[in-house]
């Protein structure tokens, strides 16, 4: 059993792209948990996705040893993931420690998500050491952004570390003083076991790794042990650390971290943030758990081109058993037949459950425009909450629509103010506050709608900012607003999968530039096709497809000018009578229109 003392719980937390894998590299590579040999960058990111995108999607943690002073000490760490739409990961990475490192670049300096995930730490009541990374950097500031750190979140710049997570260089002084500034873990041994699931992942042959925080008792391997909010019990069949390779251990006692194999089946017989207990002596209150994770963008998966509905659905369940942070339920389009509706944490989570299905399942996908959740006030004074515009109710029952919005702080150059501010506006924000983190950099604070900041809102202000600014953002509820049903009908039938939720005041003309994009991505076929917008019964917008032409008095040569006349109107009338049954073939691209960005 390890003594309590000599155990340091941390993460690391940083904007991102500010270095956290490549830390934890050196960290590895430095307490020799992993030989130079078997090393490789982005150790602990074991997705392929994560690697080729240079990015952490998963909490990973490893426990490495370290000696100082004479002393041995048992760290165990874990690295983050860096994005907003990853936000809850680092939330119940932090449950398990005492203490984070929040990284910043000493190039970047301070940014909009070392300013949130900061506050995450100061509101769990951790202990924060501010680190500065990339020194070797030509273009480095160090001491700047040290004091950069001390404005903005209040961490005296005298208490800054200074490392290169990429030559090692401060790598010691950092050791040492995570052991002097970060407390051992709290509880009691002797009390009856609690542990807090923080994580788990699926493993095919053993079942459900359970990644736990041992709070208070001990558990070792045959014990029984219950699942307090579930009810269920379970069997220990294993008991480990992360080194950072799994490895069996005995027991786990107050104050470590590890893993457990329990016979667990699948995921979602796990709830994270779960409270573990001994059987034959249970806790009497259970552990603080998480908030679930909460859904914020929504869009419909179909199958595509050689791809089976049932194909899709066995994919999404067995990708399901891996990553419950998405969510699924079957739908139907008259365009587009049967798929799913499913909910993402963002755009970037959106992205890479699709390019998982495609790679790990191979299965061709048909997405449609991504949207986000709204709530209606009907007129019997109920409220709903819908996440695609086909479900809003008929206008009759409608009393108000209220949108979700967001919190954004933006971190820009001091030059780009007034572009920033401006592109804000235009996208229905309320300003808030601006504060100068340095002479030549400013954190700005809007209230914005989060339907307008979903599609390409990200882009435009890397383009405006020259590629400086970074944004942060945080739902802060729902409001009311002037919105409309925009619906799009492509041959007389309203096509679902294109109707969005739009402010009335910009509804004709995100119509007009909807059908316009429309028109170019629908092939011509053999019958005219009439691509129309409308709010209602009202049509606001209105583009034509040319038919194809084949001309069919090629063949006459000479004669009465009524047999050329009968063969056009026979012409016209199979047209007519193709177009009442004629399907019209909608492209990938088409779906995606709604996405273009503004001119």
């Amino acid at each position: 059993m390890v003594d309590r003392d000599s155990i340091r719980n941390f993460s690391i937390i940083a904007h991102i792209d500010h270095g956290k894998s490549t830390l934890a590299d050196r960290l590895l590579l430095r307490t020799g948990a992993v030989s130079a040999r078997e090393f490789r960058a982005q150790f602990l990111d074991d997705m392929d996705l994560e690697r080729e995108m240079g990015i952490t999607i998963k909490a990973n943690r490893a426990t490495v040893e370290y000696e100082t002073g004479g002393r041995r000490y048992m760290l165990n760490l874990i690295d983050t993931p860096g994005h907003v739409d990853f936000h809850y990961e680092v939330s119940r990475a932090m449950a398990a420690c005492e203490g984070v490192l929040l990284l910043v670049d000493a190039a970047q300096g301070v940014q909009a998500q070392t300013v949130a995930n900061a506050y995450l730490a100061i509101e769990a009541g951790l202990e924060i050491i501010p680190v500065v990374n990339k020194i070797d950097l030509p273009a480095a500031r160090p001491e700047d952004v040290a004091l950069e750190i001390e404005q903005v979140l209040g961490l005296p710049a005298d208490e800054t570390i200074f490392v290169s997570a990429k030559t090692g260089v401060g790598l010691d002084a950092l050791l040492d003083t995570v052991i002097r500034r970060f407390p051992a873990p709290s509880g009691d041994p002797q009390a009856p076991l609690r542990a807090l699931i923080y994580d788990a992942v699926l493993d095919p042959h053993r079942g459900v790794l359970c990644h736990v925080r041992v709070v208070d008792g001990s558990m070792r391997l045959g014990q029984k042990i219950d699942l307090m909010a579930a009810g269920w019990t379970h069997q220990i069949t294993e008991v480990g650390k992360y080194y950072p390779r799994p490895r069996a251990c005995d027991s786990l006692s107050a104050g470590e971290v590890g893993y457990l194999v329990a016979g667990i089946k699948t995921l979602h017989d796990v709830t994270i943030g779960e409270t573990i207990t001994l059987s034959s002596k249970r806790a009497e209150r259970a552990l603080p758990g998480y908030r679930p994770p909460q859904q914020m963008v929504y869009c419909d998966f179909y199958p595509g081109p050689s791809t089976e509905s049932s194909v899709l659905r066995e994919a999404m369940e067995k990708l399901w058993l891996n990553d419950s942070s998405f969510t699924f339920d079957p739908v139907h389009s008259d365009a587009l037949g049967f798929g799913f509706r499913c909910g993402f944490l963002g755009l970037l989570h959106m992205k890479i459950i699709q390019e998982r299905l495609e790679r790990e399942s191979d299965v061709n996908i048909v997405q449609t425009a991504p949207t986000v959740q709204f709530e209606v006030a009907l007129t019997d004074g109920s409220v709903i909450r819908i996440d695609s515009p086909s479900a809003l109710p008929e206008r009759t029952r409608i009393e108000e629509i209220r949108e979700p919005m967001i919190a954004c702080s933006f971190v820009i150059p001091e030059d780009c103010v007034g572009t920033v501010m401006k592109l804000a506006q235009e996208r229905r924000g309320r300003y808030k506050t601006t504060e100068y983190l340095s002479p030549t950099r400013v954190m700005l604070t809007y209230e914005l709608p989060l339907a307008e900041v979903i599609y390409d809102f990200y882009d435009r202000l890397k383009s405006l900012t020259r590629g400086y600014g970074t944004m942060d953002y945080d739902v802060v509820g729902f409001r009311r607003d002037n919105l409309v049903k925009l619906d799009v009908l492509v041959n007389g039938t309203a096509v679902d999968a294109l109707s969005v939720i739009v402010h009335r005041d910009k509804a004709e003309y995100r119509g007009r530039r909807l059908i316009r994009r429309l028109k170019e991505e629908i092939d011509r076929h053999l019958f005219e096709i009439p691509l129309q917008a409308a709010i209602g019964s009202k049509i606001i917008a209105r583009e034509t497809i040319k038919a194809m032409r084949k001309n069919v008095t090629a063949k006459c040569y000479g004669g009465d000018v009524t047999r050329k006349r009968k063969l056009l109107e026979k012409q016209k009338a199979g047209k007519r009578r193709m177009k009442q049954v004629g399907q019209v073939s909608i492209p990938q691209e088409a779906f995606m229109a709604v996405l273009e960005p503004d001119e």
